[in-house]
């Protein structure tokens, strides 16, 4: 009997639901996916079906109709395109796609800078943009994006500094920029924290020429390279040798003008025969 009571109840749940109005398409996530699609290259044709009508229809309540796409009641809250050998550039459209949770793009080749629009996916808390040939700095308008709990951003060409303000990151608790061009100190905040919050180790920072501070180095004056320090030794070694050969010079050519006039002297005073 109550086999049969749940049995009727489960009937009545999917009659109903069927009733139901499902969620209309976002006209946001439309925009974000048409313009990521616009600044990406796939040379491979792995997302054969990213186009524009699916674009205007990604999702259905919790599934999802495009490749590399998760979705949470309608709204695309997660974007996995790792390793499809993409090319192009990060859109700043990807701000749009407002529900975003996950952006992960690593191990592609894209180029250019991190969109700053990236400020606006306040849900955001995974952004994995390993393993790409991204440039510029990093923007510090990342902090806005308060959920944050992993930024990887390794093995790609960055420059300037780790700005201070991703330290304002409490949910942070994976952090890699290894393997970039980064340079100046690392901030407190992120290399050495205390109490409940993670302290990132060496591994998050290494491969950074120009970057300095705790737990890489105690200090500014990181030394000579080993390259430099040969280099300042033969310079200097070459300076010594062309003086001591100057050197030598002027005193035989010397030597040579006083023997000539002693040989002068001796023989005015040697008697003819």
């Amino acid at each position: 009997m109550g086999s049969l009571r749940r049995l009727l109840l489960l009937l009545l749940l999917l009659t109903f639901s069927g009733l139901l109005p499902q969620s209309a398409p976002d006209p946001d996530d439309e925009s974000c996916l048409t313009q990521l699609a616009s600044s990406l290259l796939d040379p491979n044709h792995n997302l054969n079906n990213w186009t524009r009508t699916t674009f205007q229809n990604p999702c259905s309540g919790f599934t999802s109709y495009l490749q590399g796409a998760t979705c949470n009641n309608g709204r695309v809250y997660k974007l996995s395109l790792a390793n499809l050998s993409l090319r192009g550039t990060l859109s700043p459209y990807l701000s749009n796609c407002t529900n975003l949770q996950s952006l992960d793009l690593s191990s592609n080749s894209l180029t250019g800078p991190i969109p700053v629009d990236l400020q606006s996916l306040v849900n955001l808390a995974v952004l994995n943009l390993s393993s790409n040939r991204l440039s510029g700095p990093i923007p510090p308008q990342l902090a806005f994006c308060a959920y944050l709990n992993v930024i990887d951003l390794h093995d790609n060409l960055l420059t300037g500094q780790i700005p201070q303000q991703l330290g304002l990151l409490v949910r942070l608790s994976a952090f890699d920029v290894k393997n970039n061009k980064l340079s100046g100190p690392i901030p407190a905040s992120l290399g050495n924290r205390s109490g409940n919050l993670v302290r990132f180790n060496a591994t998050s920072f290494e491969g950074n020429r120009d970057l300095y501070g705790y737990p890489l180095g105690d200090g500014k004056g990181k030394g000579l390279s080993i390259l430099a320090i040969v280099g300042i030794g033969l310079g200097s070694g070459l300076v010594s040798l062309v003086l001591s050969f100057s050197a030598v010079c002027v005193w035989l050519r010397v030597s040579e003008r006083k023997l000539a006039s002693d040989e002068g002297k001796i023989t005015q005073l040697m008697p003819d025969y």
